[in-house]
């Protein structure tokens, strides 16, 4: 129990020494993460002879070029721009020691069974999903993506004891408080909608969960997985070079819609304007299916709606999902839910009050430790203290 009291103070220091956000005036750095590289190849095909390593570096790479080229004020920092073996918890300390505004991790899926295909957008947290806990919702995923740890030299030293194959590894994580949920969540939803209708078609949706390089990153931070290398279909989209530049475009985009909220959000005037797309000719048998706009869901019935004043409460947790009023996990409170894209934030122990909601939130904080207060207003929320 002190070993893990020690892990969690640590984590909480280094959160809070992070260099701060909010101190710039733009999104002014950005990290790009190619998932594995060098001795770790990653996922593989299952004639051998497509690593995940060589995709998600391609796909890296030329998300970097364009963030340098349509944004040159922006420092691109890369994790790795070759064919190398960058330690797990390396990678969350470039994106921490370069201060960075986002942190996007790219990653290709796979499974033993040949039938799942899609991709699929990752934050931080524990599964929330209906009947299934944090060690049973998409720990396969988890488990691979975190197996890296395994090669490194030394790794129960440099990782305190934490192990990618123990479930109770992942208890330290739910401790963790995420300071950047909300941003992370809504850079998530962008890169869903933008990769919606590209090469890769089946959209698995948004997930929390347990990722170590998400969980060491002191900054918004996403982890996509861009379809599955088990899958013949999406692995004969993801071995075509226009594929792979047209993911890479699609991520940009999500960059550069969530770069113009950011910078707009730190009034900072008229945000960077994103250059106009360059058109190209493109043979009719070969184009990529229309760039539609993303359709916002229809608000259920279920979902809240918040009054024009201004309420406080606690979020704590969002998912994909729609939820019951009556779930078990709103600890007997009537949950606000506001949607944001294809997300639902769940908030309790609301109340018109301020020092009503902070009392609530004594009682809250004991059941959800990485939980936090917000006020609602106009059907959005802000951070609260």
């Amino acid at each position: 129990m002190k070993h893990a009291i020690g892990i969690i103070l640590t984590l909480l220091f280094s959160v809070l020494h992070a260099p701060a956000q909010e101190s710039s005036l733009s999104l002014s750095t950005v990290v790009i993460d190619a998932g594995h590289g060098g001795k770790d190849a990653g996922a593989v095909s299952k004639d051998k002879r497509t690593f995940e390593k060589n995709l998600v570096l391609d796909i890296a790479n030329r998300l970097s070029d364009r963030i340098r080229n349509e944004y040159p004020s922006v420092k691109v920092v890369q994790t790795r721009s070759t064919d190398e073996f960058i330690e797990l918890r390396e990678r969350a300390a470039i994106a921490n020691r370069a201060g960075a505004n986002l942190f996007i991790s790219v990653h290709v899926n796979s499974n033993r069974n040949t039938a799942p295909n899609g991709f699929s957008v990752h934050i931080l947290g524990q599964s929330s999903d209906k009947d299934r806990d944090l060690f049973a919702y998409n720990m396969d995923v988890v488990r691979r993506e975190n197996s890296v740890i395994l090669l490194e030299d030394d790794y129960k030293t440099n990782y305190q004891g934490f192990n990618p194959s123990d479930p109770e590894s992942y208890i330290f994580m739910q401790l963790m408080q995420n300071a950047y949920l909300e941003q992370s969540l809504l850079f998530a939803s962008m890169v869903s909608q933008h990769l919606e209708g590209g090469p890769i078609r089946a959209n698995r949706g948004i997930s929390q969960n347990p990722f170590y390089v998400l969980w060491k990153t002191a900054m918004p931070s996403v982890l996509v997985e861009l379809g599955f290398i088990s899958n013949s279909e999406d692995l004969s989209q993801l071995r075509q070079e226009k594929c792979r530049a047209q993911l890479a475009d699609r991520l940009f985009d999500a960059f550069a819609e969530y770069k113009q909220q950011y910078d707009r959000s730190l009034n900072t005037g008229k945000a960077e304007e994103k250059p106009a797309p360059e058109t190209k000719a493109v043979p009719e048998e070969k184009a990529e299916a229309p760039r539609t706009a993303p359709k916002e869901p229809e608000a259920p019935a279920a979902v809240a709606q918040t009054p024009s004043d201004v309420l406080y409460g606690t979020q704590i947790f969002a998912t994909s999902r729609m939820l019951p009023d009556n779930d078990s996990r709103f600890l007997g409170w009537k949950p606000v839910v506001i949607q944001l894209g294809s997300l639902y934030k769940y908030i309790i122990g609301v109340s018109a009050s301020p020092d009503e909601a902070r009392r609530n939130n004594v009682a809250i904080k004991a059941e959800y430790p990485g939980s936090f207060m917000v006020s609602i207003s106009d059907g959005s929320t802000t951070r609260f203290k």
